[in-house]
């Protein structure tokens, strides 16, 4: 009876494993994805295959492998998977999941996807007892290929070129959505040109009418750039980049080599002829005034006055045409054709001009400031009116209100100017002319500084520029020189500092203006240069003094710094610019202004300095001539009372 029970049992566990490996390893299905993949290009993609319950691992196989091709994609056996068994296209490319076995997931990642992995690709589970599988379809791989040239572009300045970009695709030219020509510099990434849903959009100023697609071209692919007028600062990388849907490729395009044009020679003979025409003249004029000819020396004279500067405008003028800096080129250039007014005015052999003396005077240094306040508002308003597209409408015409007055108060200040040359003996014209002169001089700097403000995003600080407006109309109209010298009795010395004083603050607070209203501006350091020699002229016009009065040889020294100094410095300036860009592709100076400006207000700094200071100037002179010649220092008491005459003498004379 035991031996029965005994046997029975042991039947009895044999039925039971039977039934528990029937359980586990009947109708186990294996399934993959619902239907067809499609599959980017260059990405990563996962075959789905698995079981929902899941299965011993002892004896477990599972074979990948790609039915078209007849290849082995992958293999898992003994517990491990199997690479070396891989062929050879899928090396490092064909994954499972390992950890994820275990649990019935024997699906396969595909990196790196390419179009010929385009096929069917079969699922096979293997267990000791039965097997099944799923076949997986990868339906397309979408792809988008660019290509461009292998070669580098070379070119000359003011050639136009072509930058090849072709999109290789399935996708209709319609349904890309986005191609950008991007030019990757050190510093910035210059957005050069866009194509997007089907319209060209102009994106950086510096490329603006001179880059364009080939229209009929763009349904076949064509998105190559035409890039006209090449400029040396076009010099560099850019990258052609398409997008569509989830997709994006690029390519490259290399401009290099950008030789001398005829244009660049031009300017450098220009360079070269405004710096020895300087010389020369002014080592002839130098010899001529010594003797008695004086005709001789005031044509001379006036060639120094007038053609190294002519010179230098056609320069600058060339090179505005090749380089295309506006701001630069407008500046440089007005600066040029006004710039023989300044000398005129500075010229020692200025009292030989026709006409009087002080009218000339007065109105050769006004007509020069009002005409070049004029262009460079001018530009300003420019630049400000390409980007009133932010602006509220009344703020833009606010801004316009103010750009009209200033220009308004320029152009009658000109009329008058030209009106008082011809017929300067008129005294109603006289009167009338000092007095809109005066007012409009006044009133420029604080309507400058409030245009400024609005115009470059300042609008706040433009209401305290309207505040302190009457406080600067007091400063500049009271007759400073008549309460210091009949209410407060001050020497000479003190009224003179005192005015040396108040011009330094008053022309510091403007440049300062100018800076912090242009703070965010590219060109911010050229502008504010630009200001600080306006404000030069600007003290020299509320002066209203002559500058004929001095003698040898602080005036002669300056006026030569100021008609071959400034004219030397700013040719090899421009010339290094031009060589340096032509040779590497970068600016030597971010900012020509710089160097023409500042140069400049050295020279303007000077003057104004010696017509301050005429008085003590000319007494160190005539120590300086007595002591040379051995003359006793004691003066008469006749001669101590002309120059205390000579010293109460007004700075600035009013009617």
């Amino acid at each position: 009876m035991f031996c029965v029970i005994l046997h029975f049992n042991s039947h009895l566990h044999k039925c039971m494993f039977v039934a528990a490996l029937f359980m586990i390893c009947e109708g186990f299905l294996v399934k993959g994805p619902s239907g067809p993949l499609i599959v980017p290009l260059g990405s990563s993609v996962v075959l789905p295959c698995y079981v929902d319950d899941p299965l011993p691992l002892k004896g477990l196989k599972v074979i990948w492998v790609r039915t078209d091709a007849n290849t082995l994609v992958h293999v898992f056996q003994d517990y491990e998977s199997r690479p070396d068994a891989q062929y050879q296209d899928y090396h490092d490319r064909a994954h499972f999941f390992t950890d994820k076995i275990k649990h019935g997931n024997f699906s396969l990642r595909l990196e790196n996807v390419r179009a010929e992995d385009k096929g069917f690709y079969r699922c096979k589970v293997y267990t000791e007892q039965e097997s099944d599988e799923t076949l997986i379809q990868i339906k397309s791989v979408e792809h988008l290929m660019v290509s461009g040239s292998n070669h580098p572009v070379s070119a000359y300045v003011g050639e136009d070129i072509t930058l090849n970009c072709f999109a290789d695709s399935h996708i209709p030219p319609e349904e890309i959505d986005e191609v950008s020509w991007r030019k990757t510099d050190k510093n910035e990434i210059i957005q050069v040109l866009v194509f997007e849903k089907n319209k060209i959009i102009p994106a950086d100023e510096r490329y603006r009418h001179r880059v364009d697609f080939f229209t009929a071209e763009i349904p076949k692919g064509n998105f190559s750039l035409r890039l006209k007028s090449v400029r040396t600062e076009d010099k560099g990388v850019y990258m052609c980049q398409v997008f569509a849907g989830n997709f994006s490729a690029n390519t490259t395009a290399v401009l290099e080599q950008l030789g001398f044009s005829v244009l660049h020679i031009i300017v450098l003979i220009l360079c070269i002829v405004a710096s020895g025409s300087a010389l020369v003249l002014s080592v002839l004029w130098y010899l001529k005034q010594r003797s008695s000819n004086t005709t001789k020396a005031l044509f001379l004279q006036m060639s120094v006055v007038t053609v190294p500067n002519v010179v230098m405008f056609f320069a600058f003028l060339f090179w505005g045409v090749i380089e295309g800096f506006l701001s630069e080129t407008v500046a440089c250039c007005a600066h040029y054709f006004l710039r023989p007014l300044l000398l005129l005015w500075a010229a020692p052999h200025s009292k030989h001009f026709p006409g009087s003396r002080e009218t000339v005077v007065h109105c050769i240094i006004h007509l020069q400031y009002s005409l070049f306040t004029n262009v460079v508002h001018s530009v300003l308003f420019k630049s400000f009116w390409e980007k009133s597209l932010r602006y509220e409408e009344s703020d833009k015409v606010l801004i316009t209100i103010l750009f009209g007055i200033m220009i308004l108060i320029c152009i009658v200040n000109i009329v008058f100017l030209l009106a008082e040359l011809i017929t300067y003996k008129d005294v109603r014209i006289h009167v009338v002319l000092d007095l809109v002169s005066d007012i409009g001089h006044d009133v420029l700097p604080p309507l400058q500084l409030i245009f400024l403000f609005y115009a470059f995003g300042a609008a706040r600080r433009a209401l305290f520029v309207l505040g302190v407006f009457p406080l600067f109309l007091t400063l500049t109209r009271y007759d400073w020189n008549k309460a210091c010298v009949e209410k407060l009795q001050c020497s000479s010395l003190f009224r003179r500092a005192a005015w040396l004083s108040f011009m330094i603050t008053v022309n510091a607070i403007m440049v300062y203006s100018y800076l912090i209203a242009l703070e965010k501006e590219k060109d911010c350091v050229g502008w504010v240069c630009v200001a600080a020699f306006l404000q030069g002229l600007w003290g020299i016009v509320v002066l209203k003094h002559s500058f004929d009065d001095l003698d040898l040889p602080f005036r002669r020294v300056v006026y030569l710094i100021g008609s071959v100094g400034v004219v030397l410095v700013n040719s090899v300036a421009l010339m290094t610019e031009l060589i340096m860009k032509v040779v590497d592709g970068e600016r030597a100076m971010e900012d020509l202004r710089k160097v023409v400006f500042s140069s400049e207000c050295l020279f303007v700094s000077s003057v104004l300095l010696l017509i301050i200071f005429e008085p003590y100037i000319k007494k160190f002179q005539q120590h300086f001539q007595r002591e040379a010649a051995g003359t006793p220092h004691n003066l008469s008491n006749q001669n101590q009372a002309a120059e205390e005459m000579c010293e109460l003498r007004s700075l600035r004379e009013t009617e």
